[in-house]
């Protein structure tokens, strides 16, 4: 008999699930595409979840269903999955994403208040020392997360999100608008790219090792079991992320409507909540970006440390936990840009690779069988990959041949020669079947 988590146990993993991938980027599109979008949300917002849910879901699922991320890419070859796995976690652990968590929660929970002399810098400093600790206590065990994240403080996230929308629909501050000119021509197109922007497919590859064993730590004991259990939480987290996605797509949409297109979404939300509470709303807002955050850092810190307690293991989880929020906390107050030049180019090839790497754990599940077509696939999406994220940092290599690539306007320039890396090994497999058979 396989073993299956409760309903309950299965609503809180689901629930961790989505607050691992729940960070403040989540946040911000989503009512920035409602504005730009207007009377073409809905068929945006179904563009978005092919790329900011389908994806993710996907990356969870295949991750369990390989036995791990360093196994996936191992069907590559064992050094392309050690560099491959170890510039992941380094890209959306210390040297991006967590140290973002601090900077963008502060800037949307605690600048707001400040007042007029208040040195902003130093302000930083002390809710960075305030938020990595509580972040690094919370993380000390990962597989009470579920207890930690699923019970407490998503639930909070999730209450405080439908305050938001439940005041738009009572009390909305007008009608959608018209769609901005990014929006008029192909809304779903352009609803797929920011999705495809969220980079959560690349965190959903990190989050694995951290699910599972968050489930194995609710009873469930056989591989198979955890497997399966997994799987089934992804795809509850990625129902709660279509849920929340819409509702602030709408958010969005109406305060679009009324107030015009602001900058980013984070000011199309702080519009929202001002028009509907008041000083109250900016209050509400700031609580939803610190949980959004501080669960996003949790869940990073402990996978991060987790992976590395697999490569340096005299060095303890604990230890490696308290290094990751130590450093993330330097750099978020000292070096965060500089970063940022640095690891968003390499998160940008990183993607292309990772999206690729998912596809073809289902569509060629045996790795051995297929070995060419990963081995292929995976060196012609890596090499135009790195050219095009390259160009993202202002190194124009080639790039009268790369303009020349089909989708390169939209950023998707390396999905024909994944196509053409998956047709060529598929012929070479067929040509060395053919060859084993005659002998």
């Amino acid at each position: 008999m396989m073993e299956r988590l409760t309903k309950e146990k299965l609503v809180l993993a689901g629930l961790t699930v989505f607050s691992m991938f729940f960070g403040a980027g989540n946040l911000i599109f989503p009512p920035f595409l409602g504005a730009s979008a207007g009377t073409a949300t809905w068929i945006a917002v179904a563009g978005f979840a092919v790329t900011a849910i389908g994806f993710p879901v996907l990356g969870v699922v295949a991750v369990a269903q390989s036995g791990g991320l360093d196994k996936l890419a191992g069907r590559v070859h064992p050094k392309f999955a050690f560099i491959f796995t170890l510039l992941i976690y380094l890209s959306i652990g210390p040297c991006l994403a967590i140290p973002r968590t601090a900077s963008t929660s502060f800037e949307m929970a605690v600048v707001p208040f400040l007042k007029e002399g208040t040195s902003s810098a130093l302000m930083q400093f002390l809710y960075s020392v305030v938020f990595f600790t509580i972040a690094f206590v919370v993380a000390l065990k990962p597989d009470k997360l579920t207890d930690r994240l699923g019970k407490i403080l998503t639930p909070i996230l999730l209450v405080l999100i439908a305050v938001i929308f439940a005041g738009c629909i009572i009390h909305p501050a007008g009608a959608y608008g018209t769609p901005s000119e990014t929006y008029q021509k192909a809304p779903f197109i352009k609803g797929f790219l920011e999705g495809y922007m969220t980079m959560d497919t690349i965190a959903a590859l990190n989050f694995g090792i951290i699910i599972s064993l968050n489930i194995k730590a609710m009873g469930i004991k056989k591989e198979a079991d955890v497997v399966h259990e997994t799987i089934r939480a992804g795809l509850f987290a990625g129902g709660i992320l279509l849920l929340v996605y819409s509702a602030l797509s709408h958010v969005g949409a109406v305060t679009g409507g009324a107030f015009g297109l602001a900058d980013n979404g984070a000011q199309t939300l702080n519009q929202a909540v001002q028009f509907l509470y008041g000083k109250a709303g900016l209050i509400l807002l700031a609580a939803v970006f610190f949980i959004a955050c501080l669960n996003t850092c949790i869940g990073l810190i402990s996978c991060c440390s987790k992976y590395f307690c697999t490569i340096v293991p005299k060095i303890g989880y604990r230890t490696w936990a308290f290094l990751f929020a130590f450093v993330s906390l330097i750099i978020s107050n000292a070096g965060l840009n500089k970063i940022l030049e640095i690891s968003v180019p390499v998160l940008s090839a990183l993607y292309p690779i990772s999206i690729v790497l998912i596809i073809l754990s289902f569509a060629f599940r045996d790795g051995k069988r297929w070995r060419a077509v990963y081995v292929c696939a995976m060196g012609l999406t890596g090499i135009i990959g790195v050219l095009l994220s390259l160009e993202t940092a202002g190194a124009d290599i080639l790039h009268a041949e790369l303009i020349k690539l089909p989708f390169y306007s939209y950023g998707l320039g390396w999905i024909c020669p994944a196509a053409v890396g998956i047709v060529i090994g598929v012929i070479i497999e067929a040509i060395m079947g053919s060859l084993k058979t005659h002998e």
